[in-house]
């Protein structure tokens, strides 16, 4: 099956429990799985086993009743966790200031392959990234692959916003 198919199938069945698709993807050749990543659309919290088993139910309703993937597979729900994927334009704006690393599928200034600080996307739907002091220009459409890079600073605030109280 092709990912477009399922993406058009799947998506509205995430989305009708308020939650962003962060993307739909098959993972191996024998016996795949089909990895289906989920956020909360307004970011307001993270994402939970709750959130990702609801959803797995409803998905695995639709992909039974429509049959679209004629082998044996696995069925994978999750969240995007911290070195996330990004996957569609208001990304780069809202994780503006973390460092990412995207691959593309043209060369921009003789790379395929872009480590820095992100400077967000502009209105032409360019990412901007500082890397090394310099700035590159990366079209959205020419990006490949893209994703959160965990570093020291993002891994002590995330213990920070997670930090457990002992009674």
């Amino acid at each position: 099956m092709q990912k477009h198919n399922l993406q058009d199938m799947l998506e509205p069945v995430v989305e009708s429990f308020g939650y962003e698709t962060i993307r739909i993807l098959t993972i191996g050749q024998v016996n795949p799985t089909l990895q289906v990543m989920i956020d909360v659309k307004d970011y307001s919290r993270e994402i939970n086993v709750e959130d990702c088993a609801k959803v797995s139910r409803a998905i695995s309703a639709v992909l039974d009743e429509n049959d679209p993937i004629k082998d044996k597979y696995s069925l994978e729900v999750s969240s995007p966790g911290l070195d996330r994927p990004l996957t569609k334009p208001e990304h780069f704006n809202r994780f503006k200031d973390y460092v990412i690393k995207v691959e593309t599928l043209a060369e921009v200034e003789k790379r395929k392959r872009i480590k820095g600080l992100n400077l967000g996307l502009d209105t032409n739907n360019n990412v901007h990234i500082n890397m090394d002091g310099k700035e590159y220009v990366v079209a959205f459409d020419n990006i490949s692959k893209a994703k959160i890079v965990i570093t020291d600073e993002l891994w002590e605030k995330y213990q920070a916003e997670h930090e457990t109280v002992e009674l």
